[in-house]
């Protein structure tokens, strides 16, 4: 008679990975509870067990994203700590722009565009990823910088708008305004 593998119990960190990989794939809007718990292989009312709301089940998946995001980063940034803030936005840059990204950044501009039409749990959600991220840059800049925290906004601030140029075809305007002021070498 042959054994039955034992499945290990579902938990909140068995789920995510399986939710994100979903949610990437399909975006948010494909987000409600029955699609989830087909992709995680359970029902809609276990995911309510292990998370207890809807809104709380979001929010996790994008916290998860976000570190997902972040790991990703970081090995884009390699073991050697940037030398100038150009270095960093130009590594940032260019994993930004690499395909296996491209479903995080059409995730993102989801929740920004949640965000704007006001949609429950996006805003608290995405100030949580943004949190996050601004944290991780200000571990990035270089060494000597006079003002991580501050050039940590100024950064993203220069990344979240090359990444909304690039996404709307206007990439081109985007980089010549960095290399403009000097942000990415000629």
């Amino acid at each position: 008679m042959a054994r039955v593998k034992k499945q290990p119990p579902m938990s909140k960190d068995s789920l995510l990975p399986m939710l994100a990989g979903h949610v990437l794939a399909h975006g948010l809007g494909q987000a409600s509870l029955r699609p989830l718990a087909k992709a995680a292989g359970t029902s809609d009312r276990m995911l309510l067990y292990h998370f207890g709301t809807k809104e709380a089940l979001i929010a996790d998946l994008l916290a998860f994203l976000a570190k997902a995001y972040a790991g990703a980063l970081d090995a884009a940034m390699g073991s050697e700590r940037a030398h100038t803030r150009a270095e960093v936005i130009a590594r940032i840059l260019a994993q930004g722009s690499a395909p296996q990204m491209q479903p995080f950044m059409a995730l993102w501009w989801e929740i920004v565009a949640g965000c704007t039409r006001g949609i429950s749990g996006y805003q608290p959600a995405a100030q949580a990823m943004m949190d996050e991220l601004l944290g991780w840059l200000e571990g990035q800049m270089p060494a000597d910088d006079p003002d991580p925290a501050g050039g940590a906004r100024y950064l993203l601030t220069l990344i979240e708008g090359t990444m909304m140029l690039g996404a709307i075809g206007h990439g081109d305007t985007a980089l010549q305004g960095l290399l403009a002021g000097g942000l990415l070498p000629a």
